[in-house]
């Protein structure tokens, strides 16, 4: 009998204001990176107020992560100092590999109603990599499966894989899955994960059970993250409302985190020598 995973610690995502003024709620980062390791931070920033995304995220640096951006409503405009430039819209993802260094900007875009929501996930590197060659992927959203389970479950596969069929996102350090999972009213559902690997949940809408039907935990909802203990299957049930979420894992690196801002380092020496890069023009490595 496989070892169900327990619930390690809730997280209500937080009001937090960033790039050039934009609000947004953070889910977790900045501390107790070993907590969530191989991820540094999630974002959640959903919002029907142009106002409170439009100023967006001019031009910044990044060295050492990869940033996952997976937009639900409006668009985000991205360009970066590698010469690339684009959209990504309703479904889409954009997975940037930051790697020796990179400068770049994202812009959000609403939709007609004014509607803009997505999330933005960080992944660490680990140090025989954090100077890799930088790296862009954007995703649309026709080339990420979807597959439908018996009981009604729906689940976009970005990466790692279900069965026989696999996320668009491959050949990625910390071997991540990201799923993006619906289950109706009064359904289980469970997804065998690795044992070792760092296990979260975050309920985008609706509300869920994260337990087996005998024990009930406390009821997660929107907004809310559950941070797993260790074992080899998560389970999820819903009573009177349906639950979607975004189910992640990946591998821990275990090495050190030095870490200002937008550049995630294993020394505070490294992380020096970056700013002082930025601030000399040498920082970018590949154009």
């Amino acid at each position: 009998m496989s070892n169900i995973r327990k619930i390690k610690k809730i997280y209500k995502s937080k009001p937090m204001v960033e790039g050039a003024g934009v609000n947004l709620n953070r889910v977790f980062g900045f501390t107790e990176p070993e907590m969530f390791d191989p991820f540094l931070l999630m974002d959640d920033f959903r919002s029907d107020d142009p106002e409170d995304y439009i100023k967006g995220f001019p031009w910044h640096p990044h060295r050492g992560i990869e940033t996952i951006t997976y937009v639900l409503a409006g668009n985000v405009e991205h360009s970066d100092s590698m010469g690339n430039k684009g959209m990504i819209g309703p479904g889409d993802v954009q997975w940037m590999t930051a790697g020796s260094g990179i400068i770049h900007q994202e812009m959000p875009e609403g939709d007609k109603s004014g509607k803009m929501h997505g999330f933005q996930l960080w992944a660490n590197l680990p140090a025989d990599q954090k100077m890799m060659d930088p790296r862009y992927r954007e995703i649309s959203a026709d080339n990420i499966p979807e597959v439908k389970l018996e009981n009604g479950v729906k689940i976009r596969i970005i990466a790692g894989n279900l069965s026989e069929t696999k996320g668009p996102v491959k050949e990625v350090v910390i071997e991540p899955e990201f799923l993006d999972v619906t289950i109706p009213a009064g359904t289980k559902f469970s997804h065998t994960v690795k044992k070792g690997y760092t296990v979260f949940a975050y309920v985008i809408v609706g509300e869920g059970y994260f337990s087996s039907d005998q024990n009930k935990e406390p009821i997660v909802k929107n907004g809310m993250l559950v941070l797993f203990e260790d074992g080899e299957e998560v389970k999820v049930f819903t009573e009177d409302k349906s639950v979607r979420l975004l189910l992640i894992s990946g591998k821990p690196l275990r090495e050190p985190v030095a870490w200002n801002g937008p550049i995630v380092m294993n020394t505070r020496d490294e992380l020096r020598i970056a700013f002082e890069e930025y601030d000399n023009g040498t920082f970018i490595k590949n154009k």
